[in-house]
């Protein structure tokens, strides 16, 4: 039996493992809920599941962590108000499920430093795929990883015929059942240039090994290339249940939490090549990634600031990762990386990138 906080209980990804849950008694006991805001739901779910213990809020959602034994701690909160929480799972010696990219992203060193060998499982679907794939081998024998995209609802169109994408379009995404931040950036792909950086932080693979392929369907959720020419790919209908219950049990399996492929029936899956013009957030983030330092938190921080513009109607669809790259381009850093110079640079980034935006309106 598993002890379990939930952090972003609420959210989709808490929700989810709330069923994971709710299905395996005999495995995971839920010790804490926090949520952002929420509070009414958060009381329904702690009634349910007979927790005593939450919080509301990412300052709260930290203490709650160091305050109540667990043995794993399902990060679920979104943006990087999440580190502190992350920091705090890997300081009290928990198992990290981290679906709270962003922590890990912008806190780089101070996160890997943080963490012991095998504290942190991945629970976006495509890093967890990578985990599953790279059981297959050693770590000399992988030679790259592949991340799949599914390309999100302006897969195919032109960079001009996106400058007209109204937040509506931008929110409907083909595949996946996201907030607002997460979606968005999953059709600027900036989430899929978040995600690049997480699968070097996680994995320790260079840049320049980490490659990213267009898949449609979203049934291969990434895959891992060995030395000897194999692919080893992770297949499975589009369902965060899977990952997050290998979040929660890792190394071990849960049974039937979700659907398999039906292989009876006839299948078509297909790759494409990534358009840097239509969509150049992962190349830019890649460039972040290798800059490193604070380069990431200034990426992470203004885009969250540009999104939130386009939905209130400030700035346009392409002026997102417009605003982004012209933040990281302005960012000088200096000093060591510690919780604070990232709390001033996150600042710093978000101030910037809303002067650029108020010049634009």
């Amino acid at each position: 039996m598993r002890r379990v906080i939930i952090l972003g209980s609420t959210g989709s990804i808490g929700t989810q493992a709330l069923d994971v849950v709710a299905a395996n008694p005999d495995r995971f006991r839920v010790v804490g809920l926090s949520a952002g805001r929420n509070a009414d739901e958060l009381a329904a779910q702690a009634e349910r599941f007979g927790v005593v213990d939450t919080a509301l809020g990412a300052d709260d959602s930290e203490l709650l962590v160091r305050s109540v034994e667990a043995d794993v701690v399902l990060n679920g909160i979104t943006g990087s108000v999440g580190l502190g929480p992350t920091l705090a799972a890997l300081e009290v010696g928990a198992t990290l499920a981290l679906a709270n990219k962003e922590s890990l992203i912008v806190g780089g060193g101070l996160v890997k430093r943080a963490a012991a060998p095998g504290q942190i499982v991945p629970v976006d679907s495509e890093h967890s795929a990578i985990a599953q794939a790279l059981r297959s081998g050693t770590r000399d024998e992988v030679r790259r990883l592949v991340l799949t995209a599914s390309g999100g609802p302006f897969r195919g169109r032109s960079r001009e015929s996106l400058r007209d994408v109204t937040p509506q379009q931008a929110l409907a995404h083909p595949t996946w059942d996201m907030g607002l931040v997460v979606t968005t950036n999953s059709s600027t792909l900036v989430n899929k240039g978040l995600e690049v950086i997480e699968a070097h932080l996680l994995f320790d693979v260079p840049y320049d090994r980490i490659d990213v392929t267009v898949h449609p369907q979203s049934v291969i959720h990434s895959m891992v290339e060995f030395v000897d020419g194999s692919t080893i790919a992770q297949a499975s209908p589009p369902d965060m249940r899977l990952p997050i219950s290998l979040g929660l049990g890792w190394p071990d399996r849960v049974p039937d939490v979700g659907a398999p492929l039906d292989w009876t029936s006839a299948h078509t899956w297909t790759f494409e090549p990534l358009d840097d013009e239509a969509f150049p957030a992962v190349s830019l983030a890649k460039r972040v990634g290798l800059q490193g330092g604070t380069y990431p938190a200034v990426f992470n921080a203004a885009n969250e600031q540009a999104v939130a513009a386009f939905h209130a109607g400030a700035i346009g669809y392409l002026d997102i990762v417009g605003t982004v790259e012209r933040v990281v381009d302005a960012h000088v850093p200096s000093g060591e990386l510690t919780r604070e110079s990232l709390v001033e640079t996150e600042r710093w980034a978000r101030t910037k990138a809303d002067a650029l935006i108020a010049a634009r309106s």
